[in-house]
This record gives C-alpha cells, sequence and structure tokens, in this order.
C-alpha cells in the first residue's frame, strides 16, 4: 500500500467494491429479480458489507483491525459471488451477466487479498485517523502523540 493512501477512498479495493455495489444495485431494478424481495435485499446487503469493511477497517488505524475487517469484506463478496449462483438458477440473469458479475467479485477478493498481504508485510504502518491525527500533531510542532 503506498504513501499516497490518505482516505479509504484512495484504495483500489474499495473502488472496486463501489463498483460491485453500484452494479449490483442496477441489476436488481430490473428483470424478473424485482419480484424477488428478499433476495433483492440480501444481496444489495452483502455488496454494500464489502466496500463498508474497507472503509471501516481502514479508519480503526491499526493493521490487525484492518486485516480483521478486509477478511470480512472478502466474506462478503464471496457471498455476493454465491448469490449470483442463486440468480443464475432462478434466471434472474444471463449467463454472460453472471459471468461479468462473478468476474468482478472475484477481482475485488484478489485486490482485498493483496490488500491484506500487504499489510501483513508491513506491520509499522498506519491508517486511517491515525493518519489524521499524525498530521494534526506534526502540523502544531508536536513530536509524539
Amino acid at each position: 500500500m503506498s504513501t499516497s493512501i490518505k482516505r479509504f477512498e484512495d484504495l483500489e479495493a474499495w473502488q472496486i467494491a463501489r463498483e460491485l455495489t453500484n452494479r449490483i444495485y442496477a441489476l436488481t431494478k430490473e428483470g424478473l429479480i424485482v419480484k424477488d424481495f428478499g433476495f433483492i435485499d440480501q444481496i444489495r446487503r452483502a455488496a454494500v458489507s464489502v466496500m463498508n469493511n474497507i472503509a471501516e477497517g481502514f479508519d480503526r488505524g491499526s493493521n490487525k483491525d484492518f486485516v480483521k475487517f478486509l477478511f470480512m469484506a472478502r466474506g462478503s463478496a464471496a457471498e455476493v459471488r454465491s448469490l449470483l449462483y442463486v440468480a443464475t438458477d432462478q434466471s434472474y440473469v444471463t449467463d454472460a451477466q453472471f459471468a461479468e458479475y462473478r468476474d468482478l467479485c472475484i477481482r475485488s477478493s484478489q485486490v482485498i487479498w493483496g490488500l491484506i498481504r500487504s499489510l501483513r508485510n508491513k506491520a509499522g504502518l498506519i491508517t486511517g485517523m491515525k493518519i489524521f491525527f499524525l498530521g494534526l500533531a506534526l502540523g502544531s510542532g508536536l513530536s509524539k502523540i
């Protein structure tokens, strides 16, 4: 993870998760799927969970917490992928749509996994609010937080 990352919005993992969420929302607004309210709620919540867990983990401020939330984000991406099989089995999506969304879920999981590996290798990395407070402390001449 680059030192230019100052906000969770800068993370490629979060950006991909946001794209996944937007695509899932669009998918669930048309066709046969619109009548399956329980399914729509479940797949939307899972997609939103991917991006929200990345954001929440980032702002926790420690690698250990961030990694924990990234694993939850990966689990939610897997849940979306599993639900896409349900969507296929119920003829809610075409084979082409299924492949497109499945590949986006896999890409999301891969990028999150790369971030997990990177964080595990950088024990001193600080994220989220710690960066904010460090900037305040350094800006005011304080040498320690």
